[in-house]
């Protein structure tokens, strides 16, 4: 007869990680017999779950350490400079950050268990949640078995191992090499740019017991929200079952709903194999960003059961969109790097997740891409909760020594550990998109294409992207949708700010497409930003883990030495406005793209290795920098957000300011008789303008037009900024813009009294000499500081990692307080849009020999890793007189460089006042310098980055 099933019970059930709830469980959490080698021979303990590292195991970190992952910049080895930081015990890396101890090898873990005399007849299996990287598991002396999967839980059946009713001993021996996995060296899921390449185990460390007769295998869980049921298919093994004697049945109920209706369906068993169309009644609730609902799955077969949660949703393509449950989303993303400094390993909590995804969704985020790694079952759980879509990767950077489609062990390695991922994560709502890795090499197209099918017939419930991709790679027409590179940045090394482009051409046309038709496929832009600003050295406490912060020491020591340490706070700010404000300009452009399906960012924190990229408005614990906040980055980074189209940011007073604007609608529909309003400022708040722009329906859409906003400027006699300030709704929608407005005509003082040059030549020195005032535009002249090449745009990831490609500069610190700009030429204490004209591609002086003290009034930041000394205008007593020196070009083309024109008028007019009274006293020489000596060459790459430090691949020849 069939077995009478449970019913309400289900409802009771705890639900634990990784779903499967019904076994009888014995924690193997605590402490382990523990050592290192290839032989155990046990002399020592560690607390698992954890690593090596967080129980203060391995080696000594040294010269000779083998890293693993690139190290381009070799010039540490070999720099002298950088010698007292090559010393046992004062071992500092500019590389990422550094840890006390390092070990790649083989670890052994053992314990001793009291398995119960009850599990005798039941089916026992051990089960570690997350190893790294490769497992060899040992019961009682005989080997069960081995696993390396980077992604998914590593689970032995050890039935026939263990003996019931005594103490078993457990050997795990774990291996972190890479050369079996042979996944890529800088691959986040073992680099040691990220994570660490880390030896334990951590997550869920278990024996669980199940019914031997009949036990449900796997469940794959497969929504239909639109004919309101749920697809399962139910793999059941055991010892041989009479299907007709066991019975299955099904629970359906709406999570954390306490009126919520169970529906329980019971079934015959006939099959191994069952496939069943569940129906979800109590209503479709759909899950997406907005409405996070969850369903929770109970399933009984014999004495087993099965328990999770999952979400009724549906995601394809259409065109150049993405679609959730049948209508476009647009993703605002991040890249998660796997940077967790404080254990070196990805958390498997779900607090520690949730407390990152609130914050992404605090800034207006809504997706999330893990940079060539899985994260862990409690990640996917969180984002389920709060509404976050995930794409997940395989393990693999296949660029640097391993190669994709050239036959080596990762083409059959990618592939099956991308299905272990779906079968593992695969009922989760969140997980709605996957990518095979990032940026390959080899032949990867073609494999690529061939992963995506062989994906979509494996799980047809999400879409697939062959890789995430830069720009310089090429088309990969056999993707679902595109990570890709290329329609990203901002042109203002090339042109003036503007927020009147887009980047629809290279949408339809992108870059390396070879087809004769436009693109027809979506493109999320592939690590968006990579804008920097200068270390935050008040972060260096926070480093309270296994991993410190002694990079960020040697670059406070580089600063110090160079007589700028009390200088850190300023260029933090005055270049992390500039970050934030390309930030939004480049959010913005993407948002005014009609077809673009988002963008991920790299990223909203900072990432800690590869040279230490400190490219986030948020540190790498996820915290504030204190230069912006959610707020501020909320205006232009949200579901709704008001864009204006300034083809300018600088305005004479005789101009019409003439600004389009629209409304970027991501929301879940139809924004309904909405009023959009506008009104212009001052810096002191006084409203020159304002009213309503437009009232009515805002569909749901990149950018819908609701008006222009023109305003007449000739009322603003006086230089200043203005702001532009968008609302709609209520006040909480709001965008605004900065602006400056320049007198049409500006008189120029009489200079009589002041001798202009372009270098010191003899006339000058005269005139310094007998007591005069001379001013030195020297715009292109200089060559002690030519060797630093200035962008207004800031430094793209680091200078390390990129062997000094330019530009080398952050920003620009202004001191605003200085009396020259109390003479007509208004400043923020940052090179804010107004000062493009005067920093892009302008020289700089290097004033390494200078006083220690002496700080430029106007100030390029200098990559942290050199941390030059650097001005853009000097002044000093000279001689018997007094000498102002700017490589600013105050001279050329005023008459349509009104910021340039502005900022000669306010020198002269300060040079001939009484505020003109330099304190430093200089020698004619070291002025002389500045345009006859060259600096020395810094050569962030001098050798090749010695091959004993570099980790042996496998299968490879390097």
């Amino acid at each position: 007869m069939k077995r009478i099933l449970f019913t309400i019970a289900f409802v009771i059930a705890s639900l634990s990680p990784l779903s499967i709830v019904a076994q009888e469980v014995v924690n193997l959490s605590g402490a382990w017999d523990f050592c290192v080698g290839e032989t155990p021979r046990y002399t020592d303990q560690v607390i698992l779950p954890g690593s090596m590292l967080t129980n203060g195991k391995g080696d000594s970190v040294s010269l000779t350490t083998r890293w693993t992952g690139s190290l381009y910049d070799s010039s540490y080895y070999f720099n002298p400079y950088l010698q007292k930081y090559r010393q046992e015990g004062n071992l500092k890396f500019p590389f990422f950050l550094t840890p006390d101890r390092h070990y790649v090898g083989s670890a052994w873990y053992r314990r001793s268990v009291y398995v119960p005399q009850s599990w005798e007849k039941r089916r026992v299996t051990l089960f570690l949640e997350r190893p790294h990287i490769e497992t060899t598991v040992l019961v009682n002396g005989t080997e069960v078995g081995h696993d390396m999967s980077l992604s998914t839980p590593h689970v032995y059946d050890v039935t026939n191992y263990v003996l019931p009713g005594q103490r078993n001993t457990i050997e795990v021996k774990v291996y972190n090499g890479i050369d079996h996995v042979c996944v890529g060296q800088d691959s986040h899921s073992v680099s040691d740019q990220t994570q660490g390449n880390w030896n334990g185990i951590i997550g869920r460390m278990e024996l669980r017991a199940q019914p031997r007769k009949l036990y449900i295998d796997k469940v794959k869980i497969h929504p239909h929200p639109f004919v309101n049921s749920v697809g399962l298919e139910i793999e059941l093994r055991g010892q041989s079952p009479d299907f007709g004697f066991y019975g299955m049945q099904v629970m359906i109920q709406r999570e954390n709903c306490d009126t919520a209706k169970i529906y329980v369906a019971n079934y015959d068993i006939w099959s191994n194999h069952m496939k069943l169309e569940v129906p979800v009644i109590d209503g479709n609730w759909l899950w997406d960003e907005f409405h996070p609902n969850c369903y929770r799955l109970a399933v009984s077969a014999g004495d087993d059961y099965y328990e999770t949660t999952f979400g009724m949703r549906e995601v394809g393509v259409v065109d150049r969109q993405i679609f959730l449950n049948r209508h476009p989303i647009f993703l605002r993303g991040t890249v998660e790097n796997c940077c967790f400094p404080e254990t070196g390993f990805p958390p498997t909590d779900e607090a520690s997740w949730e407390r990152i995804f609130r914050k992404i969704k605090e800034y207006g985020l809504n997706h999330v891409r893990f940079h060539s790694y899985c994260p862990p079952d409690a990640a996917f759980c969180a984002a389920d909760k709060l509404g976050v879509y995930l794409q997940p990767e395989g393990p693999s950077w296949p660029n640097h020594g391993v190669k994709l489609g050239q036959g080596q062990p990762i083409d059959d390695y990618l592939l099956q550990e991308s299905k272990r991922i779906i079968d593992t994560y695969g009922h989760h709502p969140s997980f709605i998109m996957m990518a095979a890795g990032n940026e390959p090499a080899g032949n990867w197209v073609e494999y690529c294409a061939d992963w995506v099918k062989k994906m979509k017939a494996y799980d047809p419930y999400r879409i697939y992207c062959g890789a995430s991709v830069g720009g310089g790679w090429a088309w990969d027409a056999g993707s679902d949708y595109h990570v890709k590179g290329g329609a990203r940045g901002l042109a203002w090394d090339k042109h003036a700010p503007s927020s009147d482009d887009d980047y629809d051409d290279q949408i339809l046309r992108p870059r390396n497409y070879r087809d004769t038709v436009d693109n027809n496929s979506p493109i999320i832009a592939h690590e968006q930003g990579q804008w920097c600003a200068f270390p935050d050295f008040k972060e260096i406490p926070q480093y309270v883990g296994v991993y410190k912060a002694r990079n960020f020491e040697l670059f406070r020591d580089l600063l110090a030495d160079h007589g700028m340490a009390s200088m850190s706070e300023k260029f933090l700010t005055a270049s992390g406005r500039l970050q934030t404000l390309c930030y939004k300009y480049e959010i913005e452009r993407n948002l005014r793209t009609t077809d673009y399906a988002g963008f991920q960012l790299l990223a909203l924190n900072d990432y800690s290795g590869q040279g230490t990229a400190l490219e986030g408005v948020l540190n790498v614990h996820w915290g504030e920098k204190g230069y912006t906040n959610a707020r501020e980055f909320l205006e232009f980074c949200r579901p709704i957000v008001p864009l204006a189209r300034f083809r300018k940011f600088v305005f004479a007073n005789s101009d019409t300011l003439r600004v389009p604007v629209e409304i970027y609608n991501a929301m879940y529909g139809h924004l309904r008789n909405v009023r959009t309003s506008y009104y212009i400022y001052t810096d002191s708040g006084k409203v020159l303008a304002g009213g309503l722009l437009a009232s009515g329906d805002i569909p749901l859409a990149k950018h819908t037009q609701v008006g222009e906003i023109v305003f007449p400027l000739d009322s603003v006699t006086a230089p200043q900024k203005l702001t532009l300030a968008v609302s709609v709704g209520s006040n909480a929608v709001r965008n605004h813009w900065e602006f400056w407005v320049y007198p049409d005509s500006v008189a120029m003082p009489a200079s009589d009294k002041v001798l202009i040059a372009d270098t010191l030549d003899a006339r000058a020195l005269s005139e310094l000499q007998r007591g005069g005032t001379v001013l030195l535009t020297a715009a292109g002249r200089v060559r002690f500081g030519s060797d630093v090449v200035q962008h207004y745009l800031p430094v793209f990831w680091n200078t390390s990692w990129f062997k000094m490609r330019p530009p080398h500069i952050t920003g620009a610190y202004i001191d605003k307080e200085h009396p020259l700009f109390r003479y007509g030429f208004p400043t923020d204490d940052w090179g804010n849009l107004n000062w493009w004209e005067l920093l892009n591609k302008a020289q700089v002086m290097n004033l390494s020999e200078f006083p220690l003290e002496y700080q430029s009034p106007i100030q390029p930041i200098d990559t942290w890793h050199v941390s030059r000394k650097l001005g853009m205008l000097i002044e000093a007593r000279v001689l018997k007189g007094r000498l102002l020196m700017t490589t600013m070009d105050l001279s050329s083309d005023l008459e349509h460089r009104l910021v340039a024109r502005q900022m000669r008028q306010a020198v002269l007019r300060y040079m001939q006042s009484a505020d003109f009274r330099p304190s430093l006293n200089l020698s004619p020489d070291v002025i002389t310098h500045l345009y006859t000596r060259q600096a020395p060459k810094v050569d962030m790459f001098t050798r090749e980055s010695p091959d004993e430090l570099k980790p042996k691949i496998a299968g490879t020849s390097k």
